[in-house]
């Protein structure tokens, strides 16, 4: 259970509102994608406010037959107490885009803590990118993640995560003012066989992130994780070179994953843009790799 994460142990008092994952606080959002006659559908869409999603969308140009899904909270932000269950569901054959509306903004903490649970099946020859916006901790929150996938070995996976130093440009600027966040992602196939595990933990006030080897002179982090087969795996990485742009405030490379099971990406910036465009490209890249078409251009207003 996410509650008995050590990193935990600190935060199990009660919020005096509503107790922790009571009514309201108990968000629930299942998305089942199934291969129709033209297009994938979403046949599937349970939903538990404030987790929200209305319709799949078709605009992508370049995949007229991908339904692109957008997560909507209409709570505004993710609160103490607060328990959040993703799950999507991938039919074989079937092809999807889920992103959320707008950043994850998680609100300033005095006590508990919130969490989110994300289960991501991937069935044969199933296709999945889950780009959400970037994820926004405020001032003393305390927020873990934890992404559990099953995965097809024919079926490919992107999925980002974008965090945030904080409200950097709010009042004085909160960077790096959170108290924790913790993020675990772990893979499997269908057969049980574990793929990997990578967990991350942030604690502003007692780890120094500033230092070499952290986030050293950046503020923004970008991690892309992508499952796919060996060939796409190996294409992608010879392509790939990694950069130290000083000038530019950029830092960006790829690894390999055990197992063969695909990549690894993560980019490192001061600002939010060019991290997210730099993810846009290295998701452009693997789309042709597998797919063929490319990420079409990002819209003016976005």
């Amino acid at each position: 259970m996410l509650g008995d994460a050590r990193e935990l142990s600190a935060y199990q008092d009660e919020p005096p509102q509503l107790p922790s994952g009571s009514f309201g606080k108990n968000a629930y959002l299942r998305l089942g994608f199934e291969p129709g006659p033209h297009r994938t559908l979403l046949r599937t869409l349970h939903r538990r406010a404030p987790l929200i999603v209305q319709q799949a969308l078709y605009w992508d140009e370049e995949m007229p037959g991908l339904p692109c899904v957008s997560i909507i909270s209409n709570a505004g932000g993710i609160l103490q107490g607060d328990r959040n269950i993703i799950e999507i569901d991938l039919q074989a054959g079937a092809q999807a885009h889920v992103t959320t509306q707008s950043a994850t903004r998680i609100h300033e903490m005095d006590a508990n803590y919130a969490s989110q649970t994300q289960l991501l099946t991937l069935g044969p020859g199933s296709y999945l990118e889950y780009i959400p916006r970037p994820i926004i901790p405020h001032k003393n929150s305390r927020f873990i993640q934890t992404t559990k996938i099953e995965v097809d070995p024919s079926a490919t996976l992107i999925y980002s995560e974008i965090m945030m130093p904080g409200r950097k440009y709010y009042r004085d600027g909160e960077i790096f003012e959170y108290e924790l966040f913790s993020s675990t992602v772990t893979a499997q196939r269908p057969s049980g066989q574990s793929l990997f595990t990578e967990k991350f933990v942030i604690r502003p006030k007692l780890d120094k992130l500033h230092a070499l080897g952290a986030m050293g002179d950046f503020h923004v982090f970008g991690n892309v994780v992508v499952i796919t087969p060996k060939d796409n795996a190996d294409r992608l990485f010879e392509a790939n070179t990694p950069v130290f742009d000083r000038e530019n405030g950029i830092a960006h490379g790829v690894s390999r994953l055990p197992h063969d099971a695909g990549l690894v990406f993560k980019v490192l910036a001061m600002e939010s843009a060019p991290v997210m465009e730099t993810i846009r490209q290295f998701w452009s890249e693997v789309r042709q790799v597998v797919v063929g078409p490319r990420v079409p251009d990002n819209f003016l207003w976005a």
